[in-house]
C-alpha cells in the first residue's frame, strides 16, 4: 500500500465505492464482506443490513475510530486481491475502472498489480473518466485521426461502444462533405465522391489500371464499413446490437485508416 496518512473519504465517495465493491453482480459476496472485516478486526456493525450498507457502515465507523481513509484502502487491497479473479480478469479491470474514477480524486488509482499508485489529482469528472477509460487508454496507442475522436470522444468516455460506432462513421462522412460540398450519405455520398471517369476525390493519382483497381477497392472497403457498422446501429435497439471492446478498437482503426486516405487525397 502506498505510505501516506489519507484523510477520511467523504460519505458520497464511501458509498460510491461500496456499492462497487459489493455489487451485487460483479462485487464480493455477503461471507466475504464478513470475512474480510474479520481479518482486519473491523466492526461489522449492521450484518443483517443491505451488501454495500453493511460495507459502508462498517468502513464509516473504522474512519471515525481511527480518522483517516487508509482502512478504506486496506479493505480494498484485501477484497480485490488479484488472486480472487483469476479467469476473471474482464470482470476484474471493470472493477478496476469503476472504482478508480473515485479514487482518482484523490490522487490514487488501484491498479492489476494489487497495489496503490500516486497519480495526478483530477479535478473534474470529465478528466476523471478520460484518464481512467479502458478504451481511451487501448486507443491512444493506436495514434487515431483527430477528426475521429472528435466525434466519438463523449462516448469514448463513457466506454459505449454502440454509439461510439455510429459516430466513427458519421466522421467519415463528415470529412467527404467537407472536401466535397456533396449533401448525401452513406454508400450514395461514397458512390458520388469515389467513383466516375473523374472523382471528386481520389486517394491516388488514378490512372494506372493498379490505382483505379486501387480507389474501387476502398469504395467497396468504405461503402462495407457504412454498411456493417453504420446501418445496424442506426435502426436498431442499443440492447439488440452488442459491440465489444475488441470490435470496437479495430473499427476506430479502420475508420482512422479510411480518413487518413481521405485527408491526403487528390481533388
Amino acid at each position: 500500500m502506498v505510505s501516506i496518512n489519507l484523510r477520511s473519504f467523504k460519505d458520497v465517495e464511501l458509498e460510491a465505492l461500496c456499492r462497487i465493491i459489493a455489487d451485487t453482480n460483479n462485487g464480493i459476496t455477503g461471507s466475504q464482506i464478513e470475512h474480510y472485516l474479520e481479518a482486519l478486526k473491523y466492526k461489522d456493525i449492521d450484518p443483517l443490513m443491505t451488501k454495500w450498507k453493511r460495507l459502508y457502515n462498517a468502513l464509516a465507523n473504522r474512519q471515525n475510530e481511527t480518522q483517516s481513509g487508509n482502512c478504506v484502502l486496506s479493505f480494498i487491497t484485501k477484497a480485490l486481491a488479484p488472486s480472487r479473479y483469476v479467469g476473471q480478469l474482464d470482470v476484474y479491470l471493470d472493477l478496476l475502472e469503476q472504482m478508480n474514477k473515485i479514487l482518482i480524486f484523490r490522487g490514487l488509482e488501484y491498479k492489476e498489480d494489487g497495489k496503490f499508485h500516486k497519480v495526478k489529482v483530477a479535478n473534474t469528472l470529465s478528466e476523471a473518466e478520460i484518464r481512467v477509460s479502458r478504451l481511451s487508454e487501448k486507443i491512444a496507442t493506436r495514434k487515431l485521426h483527430p477528426h475521429l475522436l472528435k466525434y466519438c470522444k463523449p462516448e469514448l468516455l463513457q466506454n459505449n461502444y454502440f454509439h461510439a460506432v455510429l459516430e466513427a462513421t458519421k466522421s467519415i462522412a463528415s470529412m467527404i462533405r467537407d472536401k466535397t460540398g456533396l449533401l448525401s450519405d452513406g454508400a450514395k455520398l461514397v458512390d458520388e465522391a469515389f467513383t466516375g471517369s473523374d472523382p471528386l476525390i481520389k486517394i491516388n493519382g488514378y490512372k494506372t489500371e493498379s490505382e483505379i483497381s486501387e480507389q474501387k477497392g476502398f469504395v467497396s472497403l468504405t461503402k462495407g464499413l457504412f454498411g456493417t457498422f453504420r446501418n445496424p446501429t442506426a435502426h436498431s435497439a442499443k440492447i439488440e446490437w452488442s459491440m465489444s471492446e475488441e470490435d470496437a478498437i479495430d473499427l476506430f482503426t479502420l475508420a482512422s485508416y479510411v480518413l487518413r486516405r481521405i485527408e491526403k487525397s487528390v481533388q
